[in-house]
C-alpha cells in the first residue's frame, strides 16, 4: 500500500508541477548557471547510499567550501536559491528518487553518510525504513536554516540543537506509522508550504500527537 500511494503521488505530482519544475530550472540557469540538480549523496534505507534530486540552490562544489548544515545567512546559497528555500520548491526534484523507490513521500529524512555514521544503535531505526520528503520532524523543523543563523559552526549546531528532537519525531514515526498517517502528514506538509513562513514553533496537534494518538509525549 505504502509503495503504491508513493508511486501514484510522485508519478502525479511529478506532472502537476513540471511546469514548475521548468521555470526552476530555466530560473537557476539565467542565475548562476552550471548545473539544474545538487546529486549529494544521502544514507537510504538498510544504509545504502543513493543520490538524492535537488535543485541546487548554492553555488557550484559548495560542499567543498563549508559545512554539510546550512544556514540561512550562508553566503554560499545563490539569489534564486534564497527563494527556492524559502518556499521550499528545491525540494520538489526528490520526488523523482520516490518514484525510483529510492526515497518515500514520507518517512525519515535522508541524512549525508557521516552524519548517519554517527547514529546510535537506537537511532539505526530509522534506517528500517525508505527516507522521507517530509515526516514530523520536518513539520516540526520548517526551516532549520533559520535557527543555525549566526552560528560560527552549523555542523556541531545541528546535532545540539535540532537533531535530537528531530531523531525523537522520526524515531516516534517509524515506530507508529500507518497508511492513513502518512497521508495526514503529506497534507499539513502541503498547507505548511503554502500557508505558512515562520519556523522552529512548537508542532501543531497533529504531529506532536496529541490529536491522531500517535506521538507520545
Amino acid at each position: 500500500m505504502k509503495r503504491l500511494f508513493d508511486f501514484a503521488g510522485s508519478l502525479v505530482g511529478l506532472v502537476v508541477m513540471s511546469p514548475v519544475l521548468l521555470v526552476v530550472s530555466i530560473l537557476i540557469k539565467l542565475d548562476s548557471g552550471g548545473p539544474v540538480f545538487y546529486r549529494g549523496v544521502r544514507t537510504g534505507r538498510f544504509g545504502k547510499p543513493f543520490r538524492i534530486f535537488k535543485f541546487r540552490t548554492m553555488v557550484q562544489d559548495a560542499e567543498k567550501s563549508g559545512p554539510s548544515s546550512t544556514a540561512n545567512d550562508d553566503p554560499r546559497i545563490t539569489k534564486i536559491g534564497r527563494i527556492l528555500r524559502r518556499h521550499k520548491l528545491d525540494e520538489l526534484p526528490q520526488l523523482i528518487n520516490v518514484l525510483c523507490g529510492e526515497m518515500s513521500l514520507v518517512g525519515p529524512r535522508p541524512q549525508i553518510p557521516w552524519a548517519a555514521e554517527r547514529y546510535t544503535s537506537e537511532e539505526k531505526e530509522v534506517l528500517t525504513l525508505r527516507p522521507g520528503m517530509t515526516d514530523f520532524a520536518s513539520l516540526r523543523f520548517k526551516d532549520e536554516g533559520e535557527i543555525l543563523c549566526g552560528s560560527p559552526d552549523p555542523d556541531k549546531d545541528y546535532f545540539e540543537k535540532i537533531h535530537p528532537e528531530k531523531m525523537r519525531l522520526s524515531l516516534e514515526y517509524v515506530r507508529n506509522r500507518t497508511f492513513w498517517l502518512d497521508c495526514k502528514i503529506v497534507w499539513e506538509t502541503i498547507v505548511a508550504v503554502l500557508f505558512s513562513r515562520t519556523s522552529g514553533g512548537p508542532p501543531s496537534k497533529m504531529h506532536d500527537g496529541r490529536s491522531s494518538g500517535v506521538i507520545s509525549q
